[in-house]
């Protein structure tokens, strides 16, 4: 077993989302799984295993609690096989997680996952999230809050602006609330004004599950870049967000829908990482 710390959705240690990646995991017990992410102390670590189903399994844990997928960890795990060559680039591999098998893209700089179809779930009125947030009043654009999943649940938050997305002061324990009420991972909150020309800005918080904000979140933005489809009517099928800058930690999360008549098909989510 040896542990590795990686930054992804970045090329440089100082953006990005820290992930904990654990090779050779097979005989941790889960009390051994979330001991080592506690004392890692990332949003998630990865514990890589051996599969029957697929070509790896992978289990993903927070410091609290063990979590279905988690896009930026499977983003570092797959980066972290190419850079010690136990994966080659231009090949697919499958994981096996709690949210099923997906497929991996690996190329020379980038690793593309495979991410569950949309699930567009519950419309939520805005009265629900006032007291989420301490100064929210007049800032949710007009697009619905919605809950969308692509294999975790989250609540779309749209914002009008830039500047009111930055500004956002989030009640953690509101936030709690709410995500027990609705049985999601947390708040995805949005604004289609940018600092660098992408599709959206976003910041994520997830306090439930010991995460008051994450610089990038490869799962929640694979659901935006859904429900942009969905509302905007859009022909894309290439978005990037941005995130993180909240913390200081500039990250890129790129997102690849292929549809058929306008309907999605495939969902995949990616981007680079760095070893630290």
């Amino acid at each position: 077993m040896k542990i590795y710390k990686l930054t992804s959705f970045t090329d440089n240690v100082c953006g990005g989302n820290l992930a904990g990646v654990v090779l050779g995991a097979d005989d941790l017990e889960i009390r051994d799984m979330l001991r080592i992410a506690g004392e890692v102390g990332y949003s998630e670590t990865a514990f890589v295993m051996e599969s029957t189903q697929a070509d790896f399994k992978v289990r993903f844990f927070t410091p609290t609690e063990e979590v279905d997928l988690c896009g930026h960890a499977t983003i570092a795990v797959f980066n972290l096989l190419r850079e010690l060559e136990i994966v080659s680039v231009g090949n697919v591999y499958t994981q096996e997680t709690k949210a099923g098998i997906l497929n991996v893209f690996v190329t020379d700089c980038e690793v593309l996952m495979e991410q569950n179809l949309p699930i567009f779930g519950e419309i939520i009125p805005i009265s629900e999230l006032l007291d989420c947030f301490n100064n929210i009043s007049g800032h949710i654009d007009k697009m619905p809050i919605q809950i969308v999943s692509t294999g975790l649940r989250d609540i779309l938050l749209p914002i009008k602006s830039l500047e009111k997305l930055l500004n956002l002061e989030p009640n953690v324990s509101k936030i709690k609330d709410i995500s027990q009420r609705y049985n999601v991972i947390g708040i995805h909150a949005f604004t289609l004004e940018t600092l660098n020309r992408t599709s959206a800005h976003t910041r994520n918080f997830a306090p439930l599950y010991g995460i008051d904000e994450e610089s990038a979140t490869g799962t929640s933005n694979g659901a935006l870049a859904c429900y942009l489809h969905e509302y905007l009517n859009t022909k894309s099928k290439h978005y990037v967000m941005e995130q993180g800058y909240c913390l200081n930690r500039p990250s890129i999360i790129k997102v690849e829908l292929s549809t058929t008549n306008g309907i999605i098909n495939t969902v995949k989510v990616g981007g680079s990482a760095v070893i630290i």
